[in-house]
């Protein structure tokens, strides 16, 4: 048996602030951990918005038809270009075809494609946070503009719709080893 002694604690304030500080720099630690490799905030990639005329079902149907339109030519020039300057330059050159196609899609509305800065609302994806910001931009607007919006990183190749849909993926059927193993001894 051990012998009975008071096992006597000091209780020095010095120890809980240590504790407290090392908790804040595994904070800091991880928080910068995670910025590196998601990549932080890119306020160089040039952005593709497509704004509605409004919010009607036929409005919205448009911009999906021309968003699908001319996305086989952004991911062309984007797969093609190895930076922002060779983005820039081909999109100039896109800009009449793109135009047509809206044009055709969409008959008695104006249409408009112009290069400036605009505000883009923050989204997320994964890891990847893209905050709002005022981006380089590329915007076609159909008639008033004022509907909801498809937007696009197009250097990175980030593409976004504005309500993002999720997709329902079939469930695999979960099996487990050990029961499948006995039920086949039974069987």
């Amino acid at each position: 048996m051990l012998p009975d002694y008071e096992i006597t604690k000091t209780n020095q304030p010095k120890h809980k602030f240590i504790t407290f500080l090392e908790f804040v720099l595994i904070l800091i630690i991880f928080q910068s951990a995670i910025m590196l490799l998601t990549g932080g905030e890119n306020e160089e990639a040039i952005q593709f918005r497509i704004l509605a005329h409004s919010n009607t079902e036929k409005d919205q149907l448009e911009k999906r038809e021309i968003q699908q339109e001319i996305a086989p030519l952004i991911q062309h020039a984007v797969a093609t270009s190895n930076s922002n300057d060779e983005l820039v330059d081909k999109f100039k050159q896109l800009e009449p075809e793109i135009i047509d196609i809206a044009n055709k899609i969409v008959q008695n509305k104006s249409i408009s494609l112009e290069r400036k800065d605009a505000i883009i609302p923050p989204k997320r994806s994964g890891f990847y946070i893209q905050p709002q910001a005022t981006y380089d931009a590329y915007i076609l607007t159909i008639g008033s503009g004022r509907g909801d919006n498809f937007w696009c990183s197009l250097f990175p190749n980030v593409c976004f719709p504005e309500n993002e849909e999720k997709q329902e993926k079939e469930e695999e059927k979960v099996t487990f080893f050990v029961w499948e193993w006995i039920k086949g001894l039974f069987s």
